[in-house]
């Protein structure tokens, strides 16, 4: 039986998409799609999430989850921002591309690939970029030249300044120009996606508005900062940061109900991995963050909302993936998928109306030279940080606490075999290497070895920090590509 539970606010490699496209509503019109992504955001800071810490509040996610179904158990294909991306607007891994890193995403997604804004120009949609890209920086690689009409952000790494938005070596852009702006950037990408809805909004469109916040450098208005008193100033900013996105999504909201077209809009939020443990992000109840392919790094807040056609403040257990938002939104669009390009995601809609009962969905991650990976069969999942192994049954350990591949080596062994096949069909990563990092023979920790809280956090942040030194030393900081 599908698991839907009430909301309390305080597969294969290339899955077939069940069932047949949704019909367009009545009238004709098929649905607007806005597809809303937040950067390094915390599992635990949405409050949304009944385990947020007291100084969480986000409002109007709050309202956009009791108007929609939380996916409980949403993830994302990368642990850190390129690869999701590639995968969100591709409905294919990453890896299929060769993106196994930041770093290969940022240099530019193949453009043998084609994305969500060009599956949906035929049937009449209008698309819209806002925020950050980061999946290249020369023109045969920018939002405009892969299938969207508008673009407002910057093209390349996370780490854009809030306040500076006329910086020549960082620059903003609006189409293929770069800009002079004002103002703080997650209002501004706020307005600007509002602005476009309101101009199209008598016409089908797609908004693709990927705020950069909560990614560093954690910079926030100072009376906003004010207003969070947690001890940590990492921390009240972050708080504060995201305080402002949140602001940001109610108002394209507001926009949506003010235009008319918010009951037939088919809205997407999550996140683009983990928050980011040594800046002081919260992704409890979950181990691990933003780098790593423990639950922290990789499973995300994620939310649905259709007002015409899903019943609103439901859970939805079972998992879900980025890579379903495809598929998802060009059935909702009455869209066939595209021969010969299989996608790895599902179309979720006929499970989320309970039409469907949901098939036990396999889930992979690889990252190739940087150490991580991960495979998921039902509630088992065996995930390797390039050292060591560990089994763990999620169904009764989401912490990945417990590991238990010393006692269960039969399951290791069949779990490993899953992602060995899995990566036989990938490219090899663009900047070459291995696609899998192996642990060294005898590795795995004894299931007995539990470290302390403390302690395993500490070691989480050690490594989150060494990775982000190592992404700084090889991908470019601005869209000039310096280094």
């Amino acid at each position: 039986m599908i698991r839907f539970i009430p909301i309390a606010l305080a597969a294969p490699l290339a899955a077939p998409l069940p069932g047949p496209a949704t019909p367009a509503p009545a009238g004709g019109r098929p649905p607007n799609i806005l597809v809303l992504v937040a950067d390094d955001l915390g599992y635990a800071d949405v409050s949304f999430n009944p385990r947020h810490a007291k100084e969480v509040a986000t409002p109007r996610l709050d309202a956009l989850a009791q108007a929609g179904v939380v996916c409980r158990q949403g993830y994302v294909p990368g642990n850190v921002c390129s690869p999701t991306r590639a995968g969100l607007l591709t409905g294919r891994y990453p890896q299929r591309c060769g993106i196994y890193t930041g770093g290969e995403g940022g240099s530019g997604l193949p453009l043998s690939e084609s994305i969500l804004p060009q599956f949906l120009k035929p049937a009449g949609y209008v698309s819209a970029a806002f925020g950050k890209w980061h999946l290249g920086l020369t023109p045969p690689y920018h939002p405009v030249s892969r299938g969207f009409d508008a673009f407002y952000g910057f093209l390349g790494r996370g780490a854009h300044d809030y306040f500076k938005l006329d910086d020549p070596d960082s620059p903003l852009y609006r189409g293929l120009e770069p800009i002079r702006d004002k103002g703080y950037l997650t209002d501004r990408l706020g307005e600007e996606a509002a602005a476009f809805i309101a101009r199209h909004a008598k016409q089908p469109f797609f908004v693709y508005l990927a705020f950069n916040a909560v990614h560093a450098p954690l910079q926030a208005p100072a009376d906003e900062i004010a207003k969070f008193d947690t001890g940590n100033m990492d921390r009240n900013t972050i708080l504060a940061m995201g305080k402002r996105l949140d602001d940001a999504v109610g108002h394209v909201v507001e926009t949506l109900k003010r235009e008319g077209v918010w009951e037939n809009t088919l809205t997407f939020f999550l996140g683009d991995n983990g928050g980011a443990l040594s800046r002081s992000s919260d992704n409890t109840p979950l181990r691990g963050g933003k780098h790593q392919d423990f639950e922290g790094g990789i499973r995300v807040p994620f939310l649905v909302c259709w007002p015409d056609r899903l019943k609103g403040g439901v859970d939805f257990i079972p998992p879900v993936t980025a890579l379903d938002i495809v598929p998802t939104a060009l059935s909702a669009a009455g869209v066939s998928p595209p021969p010969g390009r299989p996608f790895d995601g599902i179309d979720l809609l006929p499970l989320l109306r309970g039409e469907a009962e949901p098939a036990p969905r396999r889930l992979f991650w690889a990252s190739a030279s940087a150490g991580w990976w991960a495979v998921r069969d039902g509630d088992w999942k065996l995930v390797c940080d390039g050292r060591h192994l560990g089994l763990y049954d999620l169904a009764h350990d989401v912490q990945e606490e417990k590991n238990l591949a010393g006692d269960q080596p039969d399951q290791v062994a069949a779990l490993r075999a899953l992602h060995d096949a899995w990566l036989a069909g990938l490219a090899d990563p663009i900047k070459g290497g291995p696609r899998r990092m192996e642990p060294p023979a005898a590795a795995t920790p004894p299931s007995t070895a539990v470290q302390s809280d403390r302690d395993r956090r500490r070691q989480e942040r050690r490594e989150e920090r060494r990775a982000e030194r190592k992404l700084e030393s090889t991908s470019p900081t601005s869209d000039k590509g310096r280094r």
